[in-house]
């Protein structure tokens, strides 16, 4: 898992609420378990018309968005299902970080787990967030894991609250499996006192 430590980047305005996980990627792209390609699918139903073609609507497909690193949502995002997918098609389209007023548990969690900051605020911040992000290119967020700060383009500057822990698993870039690693010598130490003391386990 890559390091999450400052990002900036355009952000991207999506002000539509309960966002679920099958808007984020629909059923149709959940027949891989790679976390690689669905950035392909990301809000498959809303970027592209029934033709195939991009709808020229959505945000992502605006030419000031189109690397867009960041997420400015509505209320309640990730809700639905549990499908890790979710943050994997995030991930892959190039989404590091979301900034909305709630999330689903499930999808939070997904969210620290794949390397992507989501970031709760207020509606008044939120609002505030969301102003910067309409302007496209024109306008930047600047965002600080270790300070826990995000930075508007007129020098605004909003503080974060995140647990501890999962700060410092994305500061230095540890998913589950990395943090059992890291303690790999006292398992090796534990099993060794164990293969001893029991050698008939």
């Amino acid at each position: 898992m890559q390091k999450f430590t400052k990002l900036t980047s355009v952000a991207a305005p999506l002000p539509i609420i309960n966002i679920d996980t099958d808007m984020i990627i629909p059923k149709d792209y959940l027949k891989t378990i790679k976390r690689t390609g669905l950035g392909s699918g990301l809000f498959a139903e809303m970027r592209f018309a029934e033709d195939g073609l991009e709808n020229a609507d959505f945000v992502l497909n605006q030419p000031a968005y189109r690397k867009a690193e960041i997420l400015v949502a509505g209320d309640n995002f990730g809700c639905g299902s549990s499908r890790e997918h979710a943050p994997w098609a995030l991930l892959d389209f190039g989404i590091k970080s979301v900034i909305s007023t709630s999330f689903a548990d499930i999808f939070y969690n997904n969210c620290f787990k794949n390397g992507i900051l989501p970031i709760q605020v207020t509606q008044d911040e939120l609002d505030k967030l969301m102003d910067d992000a309409r302007r496209g290119s024109n306008a930047t967020l600047s965002i600080d894991l270790e300070a826990q700060t995000i930075a508007g383009p007129d020098g605004g500057v909003i503080k974060f609250n995140i647990d501890p822990d999962r700060k410092h698993r994305l500061l230095n870039g540890i998913d589950d499996i990395g943090e059992t690693l890291a303690k790999a010598p006292d398992i090796d130490s534990y099993e060794s006192k164990i293969s001893e003391s029991r050698p008939w386990i």
